[in-house]
Order: structure tokens, then sequence, then C-alpha cells
């Protein structure tokens, strides 16, 4: 997980997985999209295939990239048990048989103070 952090903390590596989800490019198709050298080009993406984030392929002599979705969706399931989102969370669980549900009815935060208005006397 530290190296997909690490791959996703730079730009153009997001703009270069940006690229792919419309489908499969060269290295020379990925080049040609940024003003930068091919070799920084090709370490971008090395950073990338080093953290498994897209696989690569020999065609001949082109290097195929692909997006590696089953590593993306390990580091979201990943991030999101982190974050204790989704399936891991207890947001929104039903209590356990037994337990009563948490109302907040005990929280005086928000709650308007309770005054007690004492009744006007008869001035007759």
């Amino acid at each position: 997980m530290d190296r997909a952090i690490r791959a996703l903390s730079d730009p153009t590596r997001r703009e270069i997985l940006r690229a792919l989800r419309t489908g499969d490019l060269t290295s020379g198709e990925i080049a040609s999209r940024f003003p930068m050298t091919a070799a920084s080009v090709s370490h971008h993406l090395s950073v990338l295939k080093d953290a498994d984030l897209v696989q690569a392929e020999r065609d001949g002599r082109n290097v195929v990239y692909s997006l590696n979705t089953t590593v993306f969706h390990e580091f979201l399931e990943e991030l999101m048990a982190f974050f204790d989102v989704g399936e891991e969370s207890d947001v929104g669980e039903e209590p356990d048989a037994g337990e009563e549900p948490d109302t907040g009815e005990d929280s005086d935060v928000g709650k308007e103070p309770d005054v007690t208005e004492e009744p006007e006397e008869d001035p007759s």
C-alpha cells in the first residue's frame, strides 16, 4: 500500500493512470501526452509498475501498458478499511441482539435549555 500511495502522490503519474482508463497505451503514446523527456516518462511508468498499479507487456518493439485493476481494487479496500468505511465498518449496522440502539438522546449537544415558565399572577 505504501508504494501505491507514493506512486499516486505525483500528478504526472495520476494523469498517466487517467489516460490508461480509456484503454491500453504504448510507452510512446503515453510519452506523447507529456511535455517531458521520454526518460522522465519511463521513470514514472517504472514507479507505477513497481507499485503494481500498471502492467507492462512487450508487443514486438513496443511496451504496452494497462491498468492493473486487481491491485486498484485491493488498494481501495485497504484504504476504506483504514478509514473504517464500507463492509469493515460498524456504521449503519444493526445493534447486536439484546443491545439497545444508540439514539443519541442522552446527549445535551444541540438541545435547547429546559426553561419552565412561572404562571403570571392575576392582578385582580
